[in-house]
């Protein structure tokens, strides 16, 4: 809830990136123009297992402009044993699409054309890209059941119970595909490399890079100003990052690498494929006696990533006996990341299908069932929930959507058109997390502030948020702040993922001011406004209208710059 008398935190303001954007001035990882560049193309594999057992390069090599093509034969083999993939390091092929050469020449068309002249002869395995028969396969299953255990005797409960739902879910693989492709552009100077990249979280890109290289983390200077679209798809460092910086060290010039757009599918990850399968047991009032929600998300054979799609839902409802077992199943597909509520979205898919199901079986209107089993407090912990209006939210959204004319029959509702109309609710939930993080914030005698923090924006409104935050904290205009991010050498800051950035480093910079604010009562003390404040100590101070002034009378004031001369 925003305090009423909040000055900016709550208001409506016009985005601070705004302008930047619609003109064109925002630059993002590929728009910058380094002197010198060079430019880098991606061939991939045409197989999905096996290995390569012949490069053949010629015509790549005699191609208009090709200055060097990189390949497992020639790369930098990287010491760092964690399971994150990258290119040529070895002649082993593990999903259709791995990188089999990158091609750098003088413009972009060149590196392109040479690209497609690639030729690889391949030794070729049997591939298992389907999660349902993979499943099925003992090897490929990775029990992740452990994690939390059954609440109640949920077996017992389904077997007992009155009234009953089973049904199976499945969830092909989705990809993000945002506007903006990833790309990057490498260069070093004397032993130290800048990148600028697409990215979500420049502190990841920059340890990634330093691990693979052997170099300090402070040899590595990562830039990403500006995101074009994410959700997900750049929390990771991907492979693009590694071999952009290999060619442009073993060029000794700067170069870009563009993902094409198909390379958008096999380039990042994506969000797995689900199979879900959802029992329900209930009482003839519709009161929840068991739930038991299994699900299967894939990963690759390389690393193993879970999202745990059936976990989610555990908070949702009033149930004693609930188990949410998963497991992970290996496919030979690139490995899957995170993607706009990573498990919660696909699990909530599933329950609350068999929810409504249940509802229809029941002959209970879907909204009344979900009143009917709603959880005042958190069902695992009998903790009250910090906040939830989610009644509320039903009796106002039933009202104004009209709810009570909508008929319990499936395919019986029709518009004047003679189209199908449907009408359904659900519910869901996501977490409200928080993570370390830190600003720094610089306040000059014109009353002029920098704000800085290395985390990132890919389009909610970050800059305008922490923009917000600081004008109100330290009591100035929003247009007297300049908020920088996306740049590793400013304060770590968490990746822009989880919807932990605000909270995070909102916290971050509310922190800062309070520093300022005592350190701008401590210089009170000195010059010209000595004694103004009396013995008021710093909590009976306040940052406003570009002063420092007494709460209790605000005509005890100093201006910022007048402190600080």
């Amino acid at each position: 809830m925003v305090n009423e008398d909040m000055k900016y935190i709550g208001k409506d303001m016009s985005r601070v990136d705004g302008v930047a954007k619609v003109t064109g001035k925002a630059r993002y990882a590929a728009e910058y123009q380094l002197k010198n560049m060079a430019y880098g193309c991606i061939a991939q594999s045409r197989i999905a297992k096996g290995s390569i057992t012949k490069l053949n390069l010629s015509k790549a090599e005699k191609a208009p402009g090709v200055i060097k093509i990189l390949t497992h034969e020639n790369a930098l083999k990287v010491k760092d044993t964690r399971p994150e993939f990258r290119a040529f390091q070895s002649p082993e092929i593990k999903f259709w699409g791995q990188p089999i050469a990158l091609v750098v020449a003088e413009t972009f068309e060149q590196a392109r054309y040479a690209a497609n002249l690639v030729e690889a002869d391949y030794s070729k395995m049997d591939a298992q890209t389907d999660i349902a028969k993979a499943k099925n396969e003992t090897e490929r299953l990775v029990d992740r059941a452990g994690r939390t255990k059954p609440r109640g005797t949920p077996a017992k409960a389904f077997a007992d119970a009155k009234f009953k739902v089973e049904a199976e879910y499945s969830i092909p693989i989705e990809h993000h595909n945002a506007m903006e492709p990833h790309g990057a552009i490498a260069s070093w100077t004397d032993g130290k490399l800048t990148m600028f990249d697409k990215s979500q979280g420049v502190f990841g890109v920059r340890d990634h890079l330093a691990a693979s290289f052997g170099i300090p983390k402070e040899s590595v200077t990562v830039f990403s100003p500006f995101v074009g679209g994410a959700f997900g798809a750049a929390l990771l460092p991907h492979y693009y990052a590694f071999i952009t910086a290999l060619a442009a060290r073993e060029v000794s010039r700067p170069v870009k690498v563009n993902y094409t757009r198909s390379q958008m599918f096999t380039g990042h990850g994506y969000r797995p494929a689900t199979l879900q399968e959802v029992k329900i047991g209930a009482d003839k009032n519709g009161k929840l006696q068991s739930i038991i929600h299994q699900s299967y998300s894939n990963t690759s054979t390389f690393k193993n990533f879970s999202e745990n799609s059936s976990g989610f839902g555990r908070t949702l409802y009033v149930c004693p006996n609930y188990d949410s077992p998963y497991s992970i199943v290996k496919t030979d597909l690139p490995t899957p990341t995170w993607m706009r509520a990573p498990g919660a979205v696909s699990g909530a898919f599933a329950l609350e299908s068999a929810i409504d199901e249940l509802a229809y079986k029941l002959k209970i209107d879907p909204l009344e069932m979900r009143k009917i089993n709603y959880a005042d407090k958190d069902p695992e912990t009998g903790k009250p929930f910090s906040s939830k209006a989610l009644m509320e939210c039903f009796e106002a959204g039933a009202r104004k959507f009209g709810w009570g004319k909508r008929k319990l029959e499936p395919r019986s509702m029709i518009d004047e058109d003679g189209l199908l109309v449907g009408w359904g609710t659900a519910i869901g939930t996501w977490g409200a997390w928080q993570a370390p993080a830190s600003a720094k914030v610089t306040i000059k005698s014109d009353g002029s502030v920098l704000v800085g923090s290395g985390t990132s924006d890919i389009g909610p409104g970050t800059y305008t948020v922490i923009t917000m935050i600081a004008a109100e904290f330290l009591g100035v205009k929003p247009d007297d702040i300049k908020f920088e991010l996306g740049d590793s050498r400013l304060p770590r800051a968490p990746s822009q993922g989880g919807s932990v950035t605000t909270a995070s480093v909102g916290s971050a910079v509310y922190g800062a001011a309070k520093k300022l604010k005592a350190k701008l009562h401590e210089l009170s003390k000195k010059g010209a406004g000595t004694g103004i404040f009396g013995t008021a100590t710093v909590d009976e101070m306040e940052l406003a209208d570009g002063a420092l002034r007494l709460k209790a009378d605000r005509s005890k004031s100093m201006a910022i710059g007048a402190i600080l001369k």
